[in-house]
Order: C-alpha cells, then structure tokens, then sequence
C-alpha cells in the first residue's frame, strides 16, 4: 500500500509540473524565429548582399552608446565600459550582449558579457562596469546582442 500512495503522489506532482511548465510558452511574443543555418535570398531569388542578413538589426540600435570610459588617476589605472540602451520597443525588455576589446595590433585584450534588465518601452538606462583593461586605447566590437521580453 505504501508504494501505491507514493506512485499517487509522484503521478500528482507531475501532473502539477506539467501543468505549471505548460504556461510557460511564447505566445504573444514577437521576437523572431531563431536563425537557421540557410542562405536566405531575396524576392528575386538571389542571396542578399553580404551573405546572410542580422536577424533584427533594430534591437541592436537600442544600445546607443557603448565605450570606453579612463577614470585612472594618481597612478593606478581604472578602465570602465560604460552604455545607455533606449527601448524602442512596445515592450519592457531584457539586453545581454557580448564584447571584446581589441588593440591596434588587433589581438584581443579584454571581452565580456553586459546586462540591463527590466527596460520599460521609451526608457533609457546607463550603466557601467570596470575591466581589466591597462589602456584605454582600444576598439569596442560587440559580437553578439540579444533584446528578449522581459516579465
């Protein structure tokens, strides 16, 4: 008897787990389906100029600024990243993206991953973040960017 009311509990709690997860879906959600690993082409049937198009190209104008902010002083270097993101779309939203730092050699020196959380539509949020950058004579790139729905 004792396994058959622990068999009910299991079957009970996984019925209420599935039942939870269920509500966990997209709908509603308008960010696009994930990129595939075809060649899209354009109405005429010919591949776009450049090679496969950025999906989404204006969530990545939300990040209007992001650069290199020297606050080094009486010797001891201190070298932050600073950013503002303006949400631009009709819903509050979560940024992550990734950047590297790169000298004039063009090697690596620094990279790393940013978060802002939480952003109402129309707002703008700064923010910032040290490094372990000894200059601040270097290029930004941002290697991957990502706006998802925030709840």
């Amino acid at each position: 008897m004792k396994h058959r009311k622990f068999a009910s509990v299991f079957v009970a709690l996984a019925a209420a787990g599935g039942l939870a997860l269920g509500g966990c879906t997209t709908e509603g959600d308008e960010s696009p389906p994930a990129p595939t690993q075809e060649t899209q082409t354009n109405e005429g049937g010919e591949e776009p100029q450049g090679g496969r198009e950025e999906p989404e190209a204006s969530e990545r104008q939300d990040l209007t600024s992001f650069k290199v902010d020297d606050r080094s002083a009486a010797g001891i270097t201190s070298i932050w990243v600073t950013w503002t993101i303006k949400n631009n779309s009709s819903e509050k939203s979560n940024y992550s993206w990734d950047w590297e730092a790169v000298d004039a050699n063009g090697t690596r020196v620094a990279n790393g991953t940013q978060l802002e959380n939480n952003v109402q539509p129309g707002q703008t949020a700064t923010g910032e973040f040290p490094t372990t950058l000894k200059t601040a004579d270097v290029k930004l790139n941002i290697t991957d960017f990502n706006r998802n729905k925030a709840f």
